[in-house]
């Protein structure tokens, strides 16, 4: 089977990657822009990993916003399963750069769509946010939830490629499941995420901005069970005919935690006090997550993720990662 992921060096394409080609079933297509929203040498590294050793990966440097060249390598190669995972991420960064977000993740996802309309591909798995709740009044979320309010642009982005992505269903029968991650975390990710930052910074004795004064909840999901819920759908059988082929799933932890007693647990385990500067709510943002997970949990179960223990390994795969030399 042949599988194309997008957004391959990203923190959850890359992940997604590196599990699936060990079990040597598939054979995995890979793009990505390497676009330089964060360090690309944290990108390239994760690149450098996925190719060493593996004979059945294949990456190309291909932006997805080009239309021509993505359908002609679409009709090229004929993948069955598509992981869209290519997205310019981050509520705040989008307030200030609205033009980007549309061209990314509207007019590409439009252009995969396309593409994947083009060659008849069996699923089109494609990444879409908590955030497309705004804030909601009761929890946990389920996926039947309002949707109609998001409160930044990034997740507005994110609403409109469920909409596309229902239209294409209906109309052409092309079968889409989006994904609506809940706060992913874990060893390479993303550096503009809050756990990254706030082991950064308490590493080198700078200080952390908490907006809200901490009192935000985020229901964290470790970023091996997001990849164990993504192989499970594509992995899933018997799956039902419908009349229009779309769905979407919840993908969280389903056990929120406040951020400050998160970062309690970053503290206890770096055994270093951070320097905390409290900061009111910011606009775009939402106050706390919590996902309903029982409809995805229906057809995958596994063992989740404890964050005490994702922040462990987290922290080692930093302190190793940049050679930071550990507290005894």
């Amino acid at each position: 089977m042949k599988i194309l992921v997008t957004g391959c060096a990203g923190f959850i394409g890359y992940s997604f990657c590196k599990k699936i080609l060990d079990s040597k079933r598939y054979t995995i297509f890979g793009v990505d822009n390497l676009n330089s929203y964060y360090d690309v040498k944290l990108k390239k590294s994760r690149l450098t990993i996925l190719k060493k050793n593996n004979k059945n990966f294949f990456f190309t440097k291909l932006d997805i916003k080009n239309q021509k060249k993505l359908i002609n390598f679409f009709k090229k190669n004929k993948f069955d399963i598509v992981v869209h995972l290519a997205a310019q991420a981050g509520v705040r960064h989008s307030i200030h750069n609205p033009k980007t977000y549309f061209d990314n993740n509207v007019f590409g996802f439009f252009n995969i769509l396309e593409a994947c309309k083009s060659i008849k591909v069996k699923n089109l798995i494609y990444a879409s946010t908590s955030s497309v709740y705004g804030n909601v009044n009761k929890f946990p979320i389920k996926e039947t939830a309002n949707t109609d309010k998001p409160l930044s642009f990034y997740a507005a982005t994110k609403k409109t490629n469920e909409v596309l992505a229902y239209s294409y269903s209906n109309i052409y029968k092309l079968r889409t499941t989006g994904l609506r991650f809940f706060t992913v975390y874990g060893p390479y990710g993303r550096p503009d995420m809050a756990l990254f930052k706030f082991v950064k910074n308490i590493i080198l004795k700078k200080e952390i901005n908490l907006y809200n004064y901490g009192k935000h909840t985020r229901d964290f999901t470790y970023i091996d069970d997001v990849v164990s819920f993504i192989i499970g759908i594509i992995e899933k059988k018997n799956v039902k005919k419908e009349l229009i082929p779309y769905t979407v799933f919840n993908i969280g932890n389903g056990k929120p935690i406040h951020l400050k007693n998160f970062l309690r647990l970053i503290e206890n385990k770096l055994k270093i006090k951070s320097k905390i500067i409290n900061l009111p709510f910011q606009i775009g943002d939402v106050k706390k997550t919590h996902a309903n997970v029982k409809k995805i949990n229906s057809i995958i179960k596994f063992k989740k993720t404890e964050v005490k223990s994702g922040i462990t390994n987290f922290i080692n795969w930093y302190t190793d990662y940049f050679n930071i030399r550990k507290e005894d």
